[in-house]
């Protein structure tokens, strides 16, 4: 695993559309780049047990869960020919409607970035131990199944 870059990709409640735009923006001057690719994990309000999801509330192990997403990431990069790659969730309050999965995938071409971000969000659901606490609009709460 490369020793270099290993920021946290944790970011506290919601991925602002600010932040994923300031994140493609970066990319706008390499002009090796011919194929961008983006996931976007929207928190949903689910009906459970005839109770409407307001909010979900991640928590984990950060150092633990940090250490996964370098592995996926070195992983993605030696199985796929890709450029550059952000990976970023939201730890604590997300609530319905906002952002808490931000994956982006960079390459030369298009045929690595579709496989390439599929790969890294079914590693993460796999592999990352986040845990989400659903919050109902009555406030009541319960742990959300990985799905």
């Amino acid at each position: 695993m490369k020793n270099n870059k290993k920021k946290s990709v944790f970011i506290d409640g919601a991925i602002s559309s600010a932040f994923i735009a300031d994140s493609i923006a970066k990319h706008q001057t390499k002009t090796s780049i011919g194929a961008h690719n983006i996931f976007l994990g929207q928190v949903r309000a689910d009906e459970v047990n005839g109770k409407k999801v307001s909010a979900i509330e991640y928590t984990t192990y950060e150092e633990m869960a940090n250490k996964k997403f370098h592995e996926i990431r070195e992983a993605t990069f030696e199985k796929y020919n890709l450029t550059c790659m952000h990976i970023y969730h939201s730890i604590g309050n997300v609530n319905a409607g906002e952002i808490c999965l931000f994956v982006f995938v960079s390459a030369t071409r298009r045929k690595e970035v579709f496989p390439a971000i599929e790969f890294v969000v079914n590693e993460i659901k796999a592999q990352v131990p986040i845990f989400g606490k659903e919050v109902f609009e009555d406030e009541s709460h319960q742990w959300k199944s990985n799905t």
